[in-house]
């Protein structure tokens, strides 16, 4: 059998993080020494990019299969594409079919700032996935961009005397945000039927780098333990403008074909806020790798408080 030689380059987009991949077809199987190319850029840029590539959703899944296990689409959905439940679809379309037409309403009344939209996927489990791929399959021709920023970058631009308070505290995240999602929506009591909380670390020591970064984010940190409401919001607005400082941040366009694979252990993102007033179509398909427990600097590990682990077992409860 003749195998063909491929040369893979990364190439740095951004100061602290962020780089291209080049060289290599992720529709095909890749060498071991590929795989590790990768996994090396992915701990050292937090997150990497693919451009052009041809896939659908087997090969997506495949691709993603050889940095580890995959979780089931997503803890609150019940329909990802037929035959393949690891694909969690991303589409406002979408979301209005399931959840009704008040939903891109009910979903912006709940982001208050531009803090809000910031968010490491899944912090509300025990053990948050290691890593996500997303791939473009429709995006407009403009707008729609992703922002990532860099969570070890983040704690290591803090003073030594804030590094060392932070790493003592302890911090709840709930899918949904701070409360009980309001309301009487099927989207609402989904959420608050099958709640998701967990308590972590707010510095998570990475697995594999052994660095330390913060791990709190607008999307899923409800407050910190253990210290006053007051305190705890104090505490979090001053972590959140660290994460999102703009030099610890990259940007990314999408067009189809590309695909971004981010450490969700380092890693926060920025969602698009800027095609809510706009008819445009955005699809994209995301993949996820089942991630560990996360451990604390002091060696604490995180507590599951409601829910189950995040695997590729899944049940949800749905309105009747």
């Amino acid at each position: 059998m003749t195998v063909s030689v491929r040369t893979l380059t990364v190439r740095p987009v951004a100061g602290h993080i962020g780089a291209d991949i080049d060289g290599v077809d992720l529709a095909l199987p890749l060498s071991e020494e590929e795989v590790q190319q990768v996994r090396a850029a992915l701990q050292r840029h937090k997150v990497v990019f693919f451009r052009g590539q041809e896939l659908d959703h087997a090969a997506q899944i495949a691709f993603a299969r050889q940095f580890g296990e995959l979780t089931y689409a997503h803890p609150h959905d019940d329909t990802p594409p037929e035959d393949h439940p690891e694909i969690f679809t991303i589409d406002p379309t979408r979301f209005e079919e399931r959840y009704g037409k008040g939903f891109r309403e009910e979903y912006r009344k709940r982001q208050y700032s531009y803090f809000d939209g910031w968010h490491t996927d899944v912090t509300a489990a025990v053990n948050p996935p290691a890593g996500s791929i997303l791939r473009a399959e429709r995006v407009p021709e403009f707008g729609g961009d992703t922002t990532w920023t860099n969570l070890v970058a983040a704690y290591q631009g803090l003073s030594a005397p804030l590094r060392a308070f932070v790493d003592t505290l302890r911090a709840e995240h709930r899918y949904g945000g701070s409360s009980k999602v309001a309301g009487d929506s099927e989207y609402a009591k989904r959420i608050n039927e099958n709640l998701l909380v967990a308590v972590h670390s707010v510095v998570r020591v990475h697995p594999e780098t052994g660095e330390r970064a913060l791990f709190v984010n607008p999307g899923f940190t409800s407050h910190i333990v253990d210290v006053t409401p007051g305190e705890s919001k104090q505490i979090l607005d001053l972590l959140y403008g660290e994460i999102t400082r703009p030099e610890y941040t990259v940007r990314f366009r999408w067009e189809p074909g590309h695909v971004a694979f981010w450490d969700n252990r380092a890693t926060a993102h920025l969602a698009p806020r800027d095609l809510e007033h706009l008819e445009v179509e955005r699809r994209l398909h995301r993949v996820t790798l089942i991630g560990d427990v996360p451990v604390g600097p002091d060696g604490r590990s995180s507590e599951l408080v409601s829910g189950r682990p995040f695997t590729a077992d899944h049940r949800v409860v749905t309105a009747a």
